[in-house]
């Protein structure tokens, strides 16, 4: 049993629920959260929460905040950008947003999350707004869902080889496949391996 203020009780509790939910809070939300007047105070209470054994902390991370026990089951990914489902749309990886998300929501290990955009893998349940698990890989199957680059676009569909060469199948019957050309600048970034709906 921890003897804690109720003020830094209500800190730790603020911290379960945002690590909980993957999204550890960085030292000025938690200011902002409770009026502190710098990140020096909300240090302090952090400080004081990992030498009680109740967090721990990630060192050299910015947002490395997690609870006991959980770097064993919990993974955290970046999430790097955007992936289309539906046309495809070009990278964006500026993001510094990082999930700890549990490790068996994923049939593959994932390496990093991108958001999805459009509606043209709807019917494998693949819907706008999803965050998708991505492994990289640049080796897929016949009949495997993938996040491929083409001409530096990136987009979300089931592969197909066939005789003639490859096509992406979108899993919407309002969208039509993609033919590659031959001479396209492709490649496979990754094999998609689950995903997380944020309400």
């Amino acid at each position: 049993m921890h003897d804690l203020t109720p003020q830094r009780a209500a800190v730790l509790e603020f911290l379960r629920e945002r690590i909980a939910a993957g999204a550890p809070p960085s030292l000025a939300e938690i200011a902002a959260a409770f009026g502190f007047a710098s990140r020096n105070a909300a240090q302090k209470h952090v400080q004081a929460l990992v030498a009680a054994g109740l967090v721990e902390l990630q060192a050299g991370q910015k947002r490395g905040l997690r609870l006991p026990g959980q770097g064993e089951r919990m993974a955290a990914l970046p999430v790097l950008g955007r992936v289309a489902a539906g046309v495809p749309i070009g990278p964006d990886t500026g993001s510094d947003r990082v999930l700890w998300l549990d490790r068996s929501l994923f049939s593959l290990r994932p390496d990093y999350l991108l958001r999805v955009e459009g509606d043209s893998m709807i019917d494998d349940g693949i819907l706008e707004g999803d965050l998708v698990g991505v492994h990289r890989s640049r080796d897929a199957r016949d009949g495997q869902t993938v996040v491929a680059r083409l001409d530096d676009a990136i987009t979300i569909k089931r592969l197909e080889h066939r005789a003639g060469g490859v096509r992406l199948l979108p899993r919407n019957p309002a969208h039509a496949p993609i033919v590659i050309a031959a001479d396209a600048d492709f490649a496979i970034e990754g094999l998609y391996c689950g995903l997380v709906r944020q309400g």
